[in-house]
């Protein structure tokens, strides 16, 4: 029997909000359990930091510069083949809830406050109740999304809820026959654009008032202390909104055949990275290759993920395409990149790296291994115009085992000069792989350029 499977997806919501990834408060109780019964990945990360193009990468299985949606507001090409065009071929229901962000393009078509045409949905056909950029039409409380036959639905109360509301109208009004795929995107915890703030539920500044600061902010200038409250609270609303997805699932009987993917877009550095850059800067989130911008939850739930194990290998969102498709017993496109989260939760990969793509703050390039972070940069480039370069300069290198806050910058570093030499060459490879390009990498000369 085909399984079920849901992606629980959040929005710029950091590793460390989730207890099962150190937490102390009581903000994730419902995501803990789901970790205890299933498979937690200790390491995963984003492949782009930017909303839309990770959003392409979730929905397509390649990187942002394949798709061609390296930046937001470019909206994903009608004739991609997608996740559910691949399920829909396997006789599955396919339902989209939430946040979609990728029907939009810049000067040409504009469906941030109207409703996304049937062609421009990835092939979600069965089930819809989305805005494109929900962020625009609705707030924390209150707001309205747009339904299969594109008519506005209303509604009122906590945000999270209420999308969470239109999910569990799709479980209990499925077709029994049928296996199902349901995307489920909200747009928690991200910031409210219009009002400059995180929005969590009433009475979250209260609930939260002796948070414990992560130590990557400590001593930093950001907006975090003013919003960190209300960003445990939208991060608290999505755990019980879990919980409450699981509990239909247990009572319509389809819990044991049910997948479940719990996962984020990208983390959160509250304003205390990119401050000098020409873009993003003083209002920006993410678009880093930080730790705090780069590392994610991964908890997975279901067939072929129980026993409350631990993976420690690196793992990337763009492996979960390949995993939805292999767990809809198809075999994975040669297209798709990344691994099979199930081949990393039965230890049958030893995995190095991974490959993350950055834009919109500048056009750049990292690899995170198991101890090193490296990140090349083309300070030439315009970051929302180009999407690569022929031509990048060595700007960052972390030793994350003796420097997990990203303080020491070791690239002109003679001691760790093999090390530098090593991942310049894996960074070229992967370049070579993914984008087709062949690409030179040089030592960044001009201090003004290069990062301190």
């Amino acid at each position: 029997m085909k399984p079920n499977i849901i992606v629980f997806f959040s929005d710029q919501q950091r590793y460390d909000t989730v207890g099962a990834y150190g937490q102390v408060l009581d903000v994730t109780p419902n995501l803990d359990f789901m970790a205890s019964e299933g498979v937690k990945f200790e390491n995963a990360f984003t492949c782009q930091p930017v909303c839309g193009p990770a959003r392409s990468c979730m929905q397509t299985g390649k990187y942002a510069t394949q798709t061609e949606c390296f930046i937001n507001d470019i909206g994903l090409k009608e004739d991609e083949i997608t996740i559910a065009k691949l399920l829909n071929e396997e006789g599955y229901e396919t339902a989209y809830v939430g946040k979609w962000h990728l029907a939009s393009t810049k000067d040409e078509c504009d469906f941030s406050t109207s409703p996304v045409p049937e062609n421009k949905r990835g092939g979600y056909k069965d089930y819809w109740m989305a805005s494109d950029i929900l962020e625009f039409t609705s707030h924390g409380y209150d707001g309205y999304v747009f339904n299969k036959d594109m008519q506005r639905v209303d509604f009122k109360g906590y945000r999270a809820d209420k999308i969470t509301d239109f999910a569990l109208e799709f479980l209990d009004n499925r077709d029994n026959n049928k296996p199902f795929l349901l995307f489920l995107s909200h747009i928690e915890p991200h910031h409210q654009n219009d009002r400059k703030t995180y929005e969590g539920p009433i009475g979250s500044k209260e609930e939260f008032k002796n948070y414990v600061l992560p130590d990557d902010l400590k001593g930093i200038d950001g907006d975090y202390e003013i919003n960190y409250p209300d960003y445990l609270g939208c991060c608290k609303s999505l755990d019980n909104n879990l919980g409450r997805i699981r509990e239909k699932l247990k009572e319509l009987e389809i819990d044991d055949n049910t997948v479940v993917i719990y996962t984020s877009d990208h983390g959160c550095h509250f304003k205390t990275k990119n401050k000098d850059l020409p873009y993003g800067g003083a209002d920006d989130y993410k678009r880093s290759f930080y730790e705090n911008t780069i590392r994610v939850p991964m908890i997975v739930y279901g067939p072929g993920f129980k026993g409350g194990k631990v993976i420690t290998e690196l793992a990337s969102l763009i492996d979960i395409p390949k995993t939805i498709v292999e767990l809809a017993q198809k075999n994975t496109p040669n297209f798709m990149q990344g691994v099979s989260l199930l081949d990393l939760s039965n230890n049958n990969l030893n995995r190095e790296e991974v490959f993350i793509q950055i834009s919109e703050s500048y056009v750049g390039r990292a690899i995170r291994t198991k101890k090193y972070k490296y990140c090349i940069i083309d300070p030439t480039k315009l970051p929302y115009e180009e999407n690569q370069s022929l031509e990048y300069e060595e700007h960052y290198l972390y030793d994350l085992e003796n420097d997990p806050l990203e303080r020491v910058n070791l690239i002109k570093s003679k001691a760790y000069e093999d090390v530098r030499l090593e991942l310049r060459a894996k960074m070229k490879e992967f370049v070579k792989n993914v984008e087709n390009i062949d690409i030179k990498i040089s030592i960044c000369q001009e201090e003004n350029l290069c990062a301190k």
